[in-house]
Formats: C-alpha cells, structure tokens, sequence
C-alpha cells in the first residue's frame, strides 16, 4: 500500500522527489524508528535483569556488595565454587531427573486423551471436557494435605520426588486442554483415510496423528518442562527433609541462606539454575510459538 501511495505522488508531481513523496517518506522513517525504539525499549527492559545477574557472578566478593557495575576482573571461578557446594550436583540431577520424567510422562498421558476428546463422538464427551477445564480451576493448595498424607502415610513414600512424578502418568489437565485444541486443526480427512487403509485408533495416533501435532506436542513438553524445573512448591512439601532429594528450585533458597553476603557467589548460583531453561526454550522456540499459536485455531 506504500509502494501505492509513493507511486500516486509521483503521478501527481511529476518526480520521485517531490514533497507528498518525500512526506510520505519522512512519515515512514518515523513509523520505522517509534516501532523499532518500541521494540529495543522492551527487549532491555527483559535483558537487562539477566545482564546485571551475569556481571555480579563474575565479580570479587568485595565488587559485588559495592555497587559497581561492570567487574574489574573476571572471576569465572565463581561457577566452579558453586559446583563445589556441597549438594549442588545432587539438586542439578534432581532436577533433570523430576524435569524429564515428569515431562515425558504428562506427554505420553495426555496424548491419547487429548485425541479421544477431539476426535471421537461418544455420550459425555462434552462433559468429561468440563470435567478437564474445572480440574484446572482447583488450586493444587486445596489438596495438598489429604494428597501428602496418602503418599506419606500409604506409601511411605515422603523425602522423595516420586508423589510428584507419579501422578504425571495420569495426565495433566492444562496439557489435555492444550492439546485437544490443536488436534481440532488437524483434517479428519487424514485419519478417515489411515481407517480405510487399515489403520487401528492407535496406529493412526502414532503414525498420523503425532507427527502432525509435534508443535501441539513441543509447546505442551516445554511448558511442563519449565513447571517441573521451576517447581517450588512441591519439592518444598515432599522432600523437604530430604536433602538428597532437593531440586535447584529449593536447594538454591538454602545456598542463599549460606552465602548471603557473597552476591557473587548467589548470582553464579542464579544463573546456573536458570542456564538450561533459557538454553531449551532458545533452541525450540520455533515449535512452541507455532504450537502456542495454532493451539486456538478452533473450538
């Protein structure tokens, strides 16, 4: 529409640099910079936070509690100190062991039901649909005291990770939800030709279904990835007592509570924690965007 209204002025002027189209140019400039200074205003204003914690992990103990900046030295030996604490190695194993169990269990769970709820016709299925939505309304509060007494008290299972890992394999109900919304995208033409050919429900899952909603699928993992390693609240109630049960989320609470007064030493710990988050979502960015966006696509 520009290039429209660029050639219109020349029609009218006679040149390519009379003053509509060099108005029009100007106007564009403008609209150029205010989007763009926009757009840098926004960016340093989410990366700035993660700056200033990277500079403050690379300073001496005495830089980091005087308010400077930008480090006099490089100190990287502040990373390896941190691995050095005690425990430190045991909540990163923690951690990727309850992140990636828990994910590929929420994965595998909520697939199939996510299908079944989209694209099969049976009495209640609208119901059990209400049903999924109102779970995700009920906070995890409300239950945590009759759920922590059936694992600690049934099965003796308190100091541990599993009353949170166990329960994935039975779905979720934000990824169910997430993920009936993009397989409502997908054709039903597709699986009515894998049933032609011969195709049972689950080979037409498998072969059809899940390699058309791997953005639905990434987007669904990422997110509970990033709950699982985030998680606080969980591992706070269920291994608490536990030290060799920590996670990062609650083992760096207590590495702040000893190295109060050393930032550096705090921040070095900070960044490590939220490395590997920042790393997956960057490499797999493209899938979850398109998943996140084709996820409302119908209802």
């Amino acid at each position: 529409m520009t290039t429209t209204v660029l050639r219109a002025a020349d029609v009218r002027t006679g040149s390519s640099g009379g003053p509509a189209v060099r108005a029009v140019r100007r106007k564009r400039v403008l609209h150029w910079i205010a989007v763009h200074s926009l757009a840098v205003a926004a960016a340093l204003f989410f990366v700035l936070p993660f700056v200033f914690v990277f500079l403050t992990s690379v300073m001496s103990d005495g830089q980091a509690m005087s308010g400077e900046l930008w480090p006099h030295a490089w100190h990287w030996e502040n990373y390896a100190q941190v691995f050095r604490t005690p425990g430190f190695l045991d909540w990163w194993r923690n951690s990727l062991m309850y992140a990636v169990l828990g994910t590929a269990l929420t994965v595998c769970s909520s697939v199939p039901v996510a299908y079944a709820l989209a694209k099969f016709r049976f009495r209640g299925r609208r119901t059990a649909m209400l049903l999924v939505i109102s779970t995700m309304m009920l906070p995890p509060q409300v239950v945590v005291v009759p759920m922590y007494l059936v694992w600690a008290q049934q099965f003796h299972l308190s100091g541990s990770l599993w009353p949170l890992i166990i329960p994935m394999a039975f779905g979720d109900a934000y990824s169910i939800f997430l993920l009936r919304q993009f397989l409502l995208t997908i054709p039903k033409e597709y699986l009515e030709s894998a049933r032609v050919d011969g195709c049972g429900e689950l080979r037409t899952l498998l072969r059809i279904v899940v390699p058309m909603a791997k953005p639905g699928i990434a987007a669904v993992a990422l997110f509970q990835f990033f709950y699982c390693w985030n998680d606080y609240f969980g591992p706070q109630i269920y291994a608490a007592q536990n030290p060799g049960a920590w996670t990062l989320s609650y083992g760096l609470e207590t590495f702040k509570s000893a190295h109060m007064v050393n930032w550096n030493l705090t921040m070095a710990a900070t960044l490590l924690v939220m490395a590997p988050v920042i790393v997956v979502f960057f490499f797999a960015q493209k899938a979850f965007v398109e998943g996140v966006t084709l996820t409302g696509v119908k209802g």
